[in-house]
């Protein structure tokens, strides 16, 4: 691509909005920066767009979003009116030009003649997933950039099951984008227009009550847990994002009387101004909830973070300190707690089913085994986690009761299809009351769980590949891997190789293929011989590789000596 003529295209266009021409103005003679911006597109994936707000063609800007609508309406238009007629959702965060994007996306699907309900202000992810299903449309689109640095926005694309993309349909919009000119293939209609022909229709508040309905119905709370919420603190923080009124009013209505809100983190703010980045995932942002949690003596804080789809919580240790709990943690936590609850209450299905990605903690496994409830694995991404639901519904082979990622992601309940902080919130709440009740706090609890079920163990690493040519650098890194499978990582013999992209699991030893039964993907999965795993998965947004170890061990020390020598090796590997 000619990244100067493009540049000048754009500099040129009539349609060039003032603010992006002074921005376009501003890198004149600039030839490194106009390359970074008019060198490659904003790619399509299955995770949809994600990228740095600013004028260009690799960034996210109007331009950008009404090419990917107008993808995505040509896709719909092709399966025929009836489906256009069914509509789409649109939803939205608090980040810089979230709510500009969302009408954007709006006017361009209404120019095609394709219906929009769009939410009146920003909404949790999981309640663009749920008004996908709950309003019977073809898809549905959310504007948000999850925990990523104020910098940036993105555009997620979900499908008719409340589910994003799959790779297949995300192909499809893929195609039609690129036979799109990002101007001349591109029509829009005026709102005001497009409200009176009845194509863009907007959901309220009274939405809201619908899918807290649902969340509610998730609550496996016992009597005596439900009358012990009253007198149990809580300190919560939306890190100034979408969770700030939903999470707090579902915990209200479970019974919690002293909910105890950050305030500066209640502000809607896209500068996220409080925290270095939005990301429950990191301790640092819990900064000032802390402070709160230790003024008002509080056993749980709870952070969701800006489209309100992953929550982190810190709680105290044995000796009174503040400490995060990993996603993994939390994840084998509400499992043990809703299989007991449930099974206590007499709710548990004799084919209840768990569902966990391939790379969080094994120790799930044990304590599904030992309770008689069938586990699955799937691949990253809660798209997966849909389908499988989508399997159990029309099969009947099992009732899907919980699944998790590793990286904050929690779903119970099958009215969304993809992972629901409000609802997480709301079970890690009345499993902390649970606890409380036998005298314990979760910090306890999930120190009684590695004495019961073993003592587990993970580790999340990101590799960044920079500079110039780093996506071709990456991918020479997992070529190379696959051309070359390493023998030994750290002096343990693999065992057998999973290649997800081939779909093909190879025992090492006998040479034995078999198949893995998951969709094809990117990821290699070493394992060991002394039962532990090493997974090397290049990120699908950025130039990135993450690197899962997944270890276990007789004590905390012994998997945390594991951790450190596996991850030495793997970088030495991985250079």
């Amino acid at each position: 691509m000619d990244s100067i003529r493009e540049y000048e295209r754009w500099l040129k266009s009539p349609l060039m909005t003032e603010d992006y021409r002074r921005e376009l103005e501003g890198i004149k003679g600039n030839e490194s920066e106009i390359e970074a911006r008019f060198g490659s597109r904003l790619e399509f994936g299955t995770a949809g767009l994600r990228g740095i707000l600013g004028a260009g063609l690799s960034m996210m800007n109007i331009f950008t979003v009404r090419q990917a609508t107008q993808g995505l309406a040509n896709m719909i238009a092709s399966l025929g009116k009836d489906t256009a007629n069914r509509g789409v959702a649109i939803a939205h965060d608090c980040r810089h030009m979230s709510r500009e994007f969302a009408l954007e996306a709006a006017s361009v699907l209404a120019a095609a003649g394709v219906r929009s309900f769009v939410f009146d202000e920003l909404r949790p992810t999981p309640e663009l997933s749920f008004a996908v299903r709950e309003l019977g449309c073809i898809a549905g689109i959310n504007i948000t950039a999850s925990h990523n640095p104020k910098e940036y926005n993105g555009y997620k694309v979900y499908w008719e099951d409340g589910a994003q993309l799959s790779p297949a349909n995300a192909d499809k919009v893929l195609a039609e984008i690129r036979k799109t000119d990002i101007f001349d293939d591109v029509k829009t209609m005026p709102l005001k227009e497009a409200e009176e022909k009845g194509l863009v229709n907007y959901i309220g508040k009274d939405f809201d009550e619908r899918y807290l309905k649902n969340v509610l119905a998730q609550s496996v709370g016992t009597e005596d847990v439900k009358r012990a919420c009253k007198d149990f603190k809580i300190v919560y923080t939306p890190f100034h994002g979408a969770g700030y009124r939903l999470v707090p009013e579902v915990l209200h209505r479970l019974g919690f009387e002293n909910i105890i809100c950050v305030p500066e983190q209640m502000v809607l703010d896209g500068d996220f101004p409080t925290v270095k980045s939005p990301n429950p995932e990191d301790k640092e942002g819990f900064k000032i909830a802390i402070e709160l949690a230790k003024k008002e003596d509080v056993d749980l804080i709870i952070g969701t973070d800006p489209d309100s789809d992953r929550v982190g919580i810190v709680v105290r240790n044995s000796d009174g300190e503040y400490v995060s709990l990993t996603g993994n943690q939390v994840g084998v936590l509400l499992t043990d707690y809703i299989i007991s609850a449930r099974r206590q209450n007499g709710t548990l299905p004799e084919n209840a089913a768990v569902v966990t990605s391939i790379v969080s903690t094994r120790m799930t496994e044990e304590i599904c085994r030992r309770n008689n409830v069938a586990i699955f694995n799937v691949l990253t991404g809660f798209k997966f986690f849909g389908e499988k639901i989508k399997e159990f519904e029309a099969t009947g082979s099992h009732t899907y009761i919980f699944g998790f990622e590793e990286s904050y992601g929690y779903l119970a309940g099958t009215y969304a299809r993809d992972k629901d902080a409000v609802v997480a919130s709301m079970l890690i709440a009345e499993m902390a009351v649970w606890y409380k009740n036998k005298g314990m706090t979760l910090y306890d609890a999930i120190e009684a769980l590695y004495k019961k079920y073993g003592y587990y163990a993970e580790r999340t690493i990101s590799i960044k590949i920079t500079g110039n040519g780093a996506q071709d650098r990456m991918k020479k890194m997992m070529a190379d891997l696959r051309s070359e499978a390493p023998r030994e990582i750290n002096g343990v013999k693999v065992k057998a190789v999973r290649d997800y992209l081939s779909g093909e699991r190879v025992d090492l030893e006998t040479g034995e293929k078999t198949p893995t039964g998951l969709t094809a993907s990117n990821v290699l999965y070493y394992e060991l011989c002394d039962g532990n795993f090493v997974v090397v998965r290049p990120s699908g947004t950025e130039p990135k590789v993450k690197l899962y170890l997944l270890v276990s061990g007789k004590n905390q020390q012994e998997t945390a000596a594991l951790l450190d020598s596996y991850e030495t090796e793997m970088r030495k590997l991985l250079q």
